[in-house]
């Protein structure tokens, strides 16, 4: 037994991805219900004001393993796999994911333990990882927070494990925030009093068994900020995986310091910046320069940080703007700048829905069009952010800083000298102007040759260091060296790409 035993984690041990071996991912966010189903139908209807199940599986993902994987994605996240609400309540049904009941029972909505499985052995088939969305905080219950029969729990079944009852009245009181309840009287969401030594014991023993049983390679961890910071470390280590905390908050004074106790965290503190910066022609491109040395000075590593721009608890980038250009702009920066890259399901297709949940559109009803303009446009700065991986050992924990900016212009490298790579964006919008920008401070030398990569036009580097960098119609724009492509060609991909589209040659090398 013990030889059994021993064997059993040593595989589970292999199967571990940790921190290090998150950096050089890009992952692909999607809820499991809204991704795509099992019958591979892409007009089955979806009314995301009604809040119910539509119909979203497991074996759906696997399904569209090589659309996602097409955009150059290395991972996916997916929503918590858990027993949820059963019930339809006056907010719909727990199609999401966050109203759990029953931490050992599988989702029957989205497929079987087999298919949960059939999953991760899916991804790990073609070098992908599987996070998986958890949540320690809280369990859901239907109806008035006062009459919680809490026998429906597993494996907290009596009240003895919870706080006692009051909704959060002052998210500026940590106390308050950490030991009252989420939710309202039509679902309340009874907190779990964390602080027991029993609670941790039963959450702890039961995350390491998700991971083992499931081949789980990381988590994204719910509603870190309602839990003490002091819970955290022991659940990360039980895990053994890399954990991504979502600590919903702007200020990085206060957001920053959970990457004491946690792998890495969702970059909210970036998210608002960004979104200031480009979702106008007006948004302040000082504000997001200034919050990139910010956060690399109070995170514990900006490298480890998940960095968006979309997800399904706030409106979509294209709900403030429809502008192609700055959506372009925004992705890049997700994907170039430091930490892990998340793209939300749909946004390659530019959907635009509002809050929740409106903006948990289904995925299938964009018939996944692998020559959509964004489509396209993740592909290829995907593709170039593994090949600057390739190329430069220290790029994932080289820390992105700006090198330049004006009212409307951003440039950021990142990387050691010779294989740097710059980016560099602009909220002018589609309507912006064409003109050639002089970038100083590159670290490139003069004379030295470089590719625009959307473009695939070659320039070279001025005498003075500087170089001139053809900008139009607010499109971003990222400079790699030339003699650092070593035989990768990313204008023939971008060629083939568009002939699908039926997109003339001629115009083939603009994403």
């Amino acid at each position: 037994m013990k030889i059994i035993l021993v064997l059993f984690a040593l595989v589970a041990a292999a199967l571990a991805a940790t921190p290090a071996e998150w950096r050089s991912q890009s992952i692909y966010f999607l809820l499991t219900d809204r991704f795509a189903r099992t019958d591979n139908s892409t007009s089955a209807s979806c009314d995301t004001s009604a809040r119910q199940y539509c119909g979203g599986t497991w074996q759906g993902i696997i399904n569209q393993l090589d659309y996602i994987q097409g955009m150059g994605f290395t991972a996916i996240w997916i929503t918590p796999v858990t027993g949820q609400i059963p019930q339809e309540t006056g907010y719909g049904e727990a199609y999401h994911g966050y109203w759990q009941q029953d931490a050992y029972a599988i989702n029957s909505h989205y497929g079987t333990e087999s298919d949960l499985k059939a999953l991760a052995s899916a991804l790990h088939a073609r070098d992908m990882y599987l996070m998986v969305d958890v949540v320690a905080n809280h369990m859901g219950h239907n109806g008035t927070a006062s009459s919680v029969d809490y026998s429906v729990f597993n494996p907290f079944n009596g009240q003895d494990y919870f706080h006692r009852l009051c909704f959060i009245s002052d998210y500026n009181n940590q106390t308050n925030v950490e030991d009252c309840w989420l939710g309202d009287n039509t679902v309340s969401l009874p907190d779990l009093n964390t602080t027991r030594p029993e609670v941790k014991t039963m959450w702890y023993d039961w995350v390491g068994s998700l991971v083992s049983n499931y081949s789980v390679d990381g988590l994204r961890i719910d509603t870190v900020k309602h839990v003490q910071k002091d819970f955290w470390p022991d659940y990360n280590k039980a895990a053994g995986v890399y954990c991504v905390g979502e600590v919903f908050d702007g200020d990085p004074a206060y957001t920053c310091p959970y990457q004491n106790y946690l792998d890495g965290l969702l970059n909210y503190p970036m998210y608002y910046p960004l979104l200031r910066a480009f979702k106008n022609s007006s948004g302040s491109i000082s504000d997001l320069y200034n919050m990139i040395n910010t956060v690399k000075s109070e995170c514990n590593d900006s490298t480890l940080l998940g960095t968006f721009i979309e997800n399904h608890d706030n409106p979509r980038f294209a709900n403030y703007t429809s502008d192609m250009s700055l959506a372009k702009n925004v992705a890049t920066f997700t994907i170039l700048a430091d930490g892990i890259p998340i793209i939300y399901a749909g946004q390659e297709q530019h959907y635009s829905g509002g809050n929740d949940p409106y903006n948990r559109e289904a995925t299938w009803l964009s018939g996944y069009s692998t020559t959509s303009p964004l489509y396209t446009h993740i592909a290829t700065s995907n593709k170039i952010r593994s090949h600057a991986i390739s190329q430069d050992s220290g790029y994932l924990t080289y820390k992105n800083y700006p090198i330049y900016q004006d009212t409307s212009t951003l440039a950021m490298r990142k990387g050691y000298n010779g294989t740097q790579t710059i980016t560099v964006l602009s909220n002018l919008g589609a309507s912006g102007a064409s003109y050639t920008l002089s970038l100083p401070g590159t670290g490139y030398t003069a004379g030295q040759k470089l590719t625009e990569i959307y473009t695939c036009t070659n320039l070279t580097v001025s005498s003075n260091g500087s170089v001139p960098v053809p900008m139009k119609d607010g499109l971003p724009r990222i400079l790699y060296p030339m003699d650092k492509f070593n035989g990768t060609s990313f204008c023939s991909s971008a060629t083939s790409i568009l002939k699908q589209a039926g997109v003339p040659l001629l115009l083939s090398c603009i994403l």
